[in-house]
């Protein structure tokens, strides 16, 4: 017979639980929209000035050399269900001040793009909004409604999630469907008419030559930010062993068809040498054809990409502040959950800090340190998917049976992670080329240098994770999973 006390122990536990809300329908579109990012819609018509048709080929590249981090991930994960995140198998595997180093860091990346993401918000409602006040105010009233929404439960989360990215999916629908139609038509603007040989008929697939190519690498990069996503939802997925593989496995055909498809459409239209590179060219292809309301129309899916990059970095970073709180590498408060299941304080920080950013657009010089710390961000991933590839090279080692009785094997495991971490090195040294781009990594230091610091003040407290981790609510019967 179980004792009063013993009741509300376990009472207590269950309520400082994740719920597995997210359905399969769910995490496949929060994949999808991890590999589709802000960078595609407003980034593109600047990677194809720098590279050229050959920026198809680093797309192809870097989403080759991620596919084999989210395997890495998808079989730790999978090794423990236990596992709430990355962050989790990296304090399990490489050693509590990795879970710390993944979990703050992870973190730091996604407010710094969602203090980027509301201010290119604020820009998009000016194309509605004269006022500027009023655009903040309405900035500020989208990030209060993801707040709201991410508050109530995780399946709101997916929900919003999941139309956000259907939005998405269908301006790279319209926007190939069309581009098909006018080389079949064979339509005409400014002299040239549309047609597939403007791919290699303008200097070739590498026109800018390798200086050009490698460029094209830096933008790419910021592109894929966010392709981890799905790594963060483990806790709070049904049936996570069909799921998450399954998720995984679509990352292939994701970027063939939303990056490559897409790049080559809008080359096919306009040749990548008149390609603007500051506006992007999802709208400018639509104003060809004299669609009148084609401006409002991207400029609404871009505000949902912002909104929904913004909703992205809000759920992950409270659930990394979760992780933190249960190793005692964070305040206890973070580790709370609503009786929704929700770690509504790391939800309230987050949003918090986002929206105090707007400070920033009180002046205009400080847009370029911005830009700055924006690639400090990307700079800082690398540095968590290296871990991720750091951790699998461990386990590899320390568990080969449980690597050859994975029903998830990662292809070619003795390899390509060393592979992959060479391309990375490759990257850090790409991003030298540009001034911008070597500032922020001249600086990233100092964020490492702070963890150091506060590493060694908090290292003798640190545990892996506490009793109240190890069982995960399921949404649906209320049963722990171990």
């Amino acid at each position: 017979m179980t004792t009063k006390p013993e009741i509300d122990v376990v009472e207590q536990k269950e309520n400082n639980q994740l719920r597995r809300s997210l359905s399969n329908r769910h995490v496949q579109l929060i994949a999808i929209g991890g590999a589709i990012g802000t960078g595609l819609f407003m980034g593109s018509g600047k990677s194809i000035h720098v590279a050229g048709p050959s920026i198809m080929v680093v797309y192809a590249i870097v989403g080759f050399m991620l596919y084999f981090v989210m395997r890495a991930m998808g079989e730790l994960l999978l090794f423990n269900l236990n596992y709430k995140s990355f962050q989790d198998f990296a304090a399990d595997i490489l050693g509590a001040w990795a879970g710390f180093l993944v979990g703050w860091t992870y973190w730091l990346c996604w407010v710094v793009l969602g203090m980027a993401d509301i201010i290119a918000i604020i820009d998009y409602w000016n194309f509605w909004v004269d006022s500027k006040a009023w655009s903040i105010v309405l900035a500020v009233a989208v990030m209060l409604v993801l707040l709201v929404m991410n508050l109530l439960s995780v399946r709101l989360f997916g929900e919003l999630e999941f139309w956000f990215v259907i939005i998405k999916l269908l301006a790279i629908a319209a926007l190939v469907v069309v581009a098909i139609v006018m080389i079949v038509t064979g339509f005409q603007h400014d002299g040239v008419s549309a047609s597939v040989t403007h791919i290699w008929s303008h200097g070739g697939i590498f026109p800018t030559g390798f200086t050009g190519f490698i460029g094209g690498f830096q933008l790419a990069i910021f592109a894929f930010v966010g392709i981890e996503l799905v790594g963060t939802t483990a806790a709070e997925t049904k049936n996570p062993k069909v799921t998450l593989p399954k998720a995984i496995n679509s990352i292939p055909v994701r970027v063939l068809l939303f990056y490559v498809v897409a790049l080559a459409a809008i080359m096919c239209i306009t040749p990548w040498d008149r390609v603007d590179p500051e506006h992007s060219p999802f709208v400018g292809l639509f104003n060809l054809i004299g669609l009148v309301a084609a401006a409002s129309i991207m400029n609404f899916v871009v505000l949902t990409s912002a909104a929904s990059s913004c909703n992205s970095g809000v759920y992950s970073t409270s659930r990394m502040l979760y992780g933190l709180s249960h190793k005692k590498m964070a305040t206890r408060a973070f580790g709370k959950v609503s009786s929704h299941g929700v770690p509504w304080p790391g939800l309230i920080l987050t949003v918090a800090m986002i929206v105090g950013s707007l400070v920033l657009t009180a002046s205009g010089s400080v847009m370029r340190a911005f830009t700055i710390i924006t690639t400090v961000s990307s700079v800082l991933f690398l540095c968590v998917w290296a871990i991720i590839l750091a951790c699998y090279i461990v386990y590899l080692r320390r568990f080969p049976e449980a690597h050859a009785s994975s029903s998830y094997k990662m292809p070619g495991a003795k390899v390509m992670p060393w592979i992959v971490l060479a391309f990375f090195v490759f990257i850090l040294v790409a991003l030298t080329q540009d001034p911008d781009t070597a500032i922020a990594e001249a600086v990233t230091p100092i964020w490492f240098i702070a963890l150091f610091i506060a590493w060694r003040r908090i290292r003798g407290r640190a545990v892996r994770d506490d009793a109240a981790a190890a069982a995960i609510i399921e949404n649906t019967d209320g049963e722990k999973v171990s």
